[in-house]
């Protein structure tokens, strides 16, 4: 069951750098009803004057816990992104509504049908959601993920993702990623933009019948889109979440 979204005061407990653009920000809501891997929220901030300016903003963490987690990249000319990356602060207070979405989200499957999570630069924070999900519900339908990020430097949840890369348990996540402007040392593949060979090479093939989750910007996702459409993916089988500017 989805929980009806509400507005809800919400207290900052905990910030940590994400990367050198983007925060990490834990949420206390004593209210909160519980959400799903993949829903979001909107964040309203209120100006003295009493100007506000609200963004939706995916949600990092799920379940049922008093709290939730985000991870927000900086938009430069963005109205709220700067300031909860640059200026929000441990005890402050927020106002966020949610939980928000029900067709992006994931819940495990007893049939186990394989899925195929497709993330690029910060759309990785819902399917994060699910990734953490997965392994809390020691669930062990296949999942693997195709992250096109820029630099190591800009990957989120990096360490979790190392971990999830290095397990060789059922509940592991197969990670595969695309450095569109440096890659690591001893890296796979050159640095260099997502291609339909590529995507065509590193995610399930329609023959195993995945379903598919794509998160990025918006350009980003209408590509990944068209593309998995010409690899023969059904539409029905694709669900998509998009972002512009914050």
């Amino acid at each position: 069951m989805i929980a009806h979204a509400a507005w809800h005061v919400a207290t900052v407990s905990a910030t940590h750098p994400e990367t050198p653009s983007a925060r990490r920000i834990v949420l206390d809501i004593p209210d909160w009803p519980g959400n799903l891997a993949g829903q979001h929220v909107d964040v309203r901030l209120t100006a003295e004057d009493g100007y506000q300016a609200s963004r939706s903003y995916s949600i990092a963490s799920s379940g049922d816990a008093p709290s939730i987690e985000l991870a927000v990249d900086r938009v430069a000319s963005g109205e709220v992104s700067p300031y909860l990356v640059d200026d929000l602060m441990v005890g402050d207070q927020l106002e966020v509504r949610g939980p928000l979405g029900g067709w992006f989200v994931w819940r495990p499957d007893p049939a186990h049908r394989p899925v195929q999570l497709i993330a690029g630069g910060s759309g990785v924070v819902p399917i994060a959601a699910i990734v953490r999900a997965h392994r809390a519900a020691l669930d062990v339908t296949p999942l693997r993920l195709l992250y096109a990020v820029r630099t190591p430097d800009d990957v989120f949840f990096r360490s979790e993702l190392d971990r999830e890369a290095a397990d060789p348990g059922p509940t592991a996540v197969h990670v595969d990623y695309v450095f569109s402007r440096r890659a690591p040392d001893g890296a796979p593949r050159p640095a260099g933009r997502l291609t339909r060979e590529l995507l065509g090479e590193l995610v399930l093939p329609p023959q195993q019948n995945p379903l598919v989750f794509v998160c990025g910007s918006t350009p980003f996702v209408e590509r990944v889109l068209g593309w998995l459409k010409e690899l023969g993916h059904e539409v029905d089988d694709v669900r998509a979440e998009r972002f512009g500017g914050a």
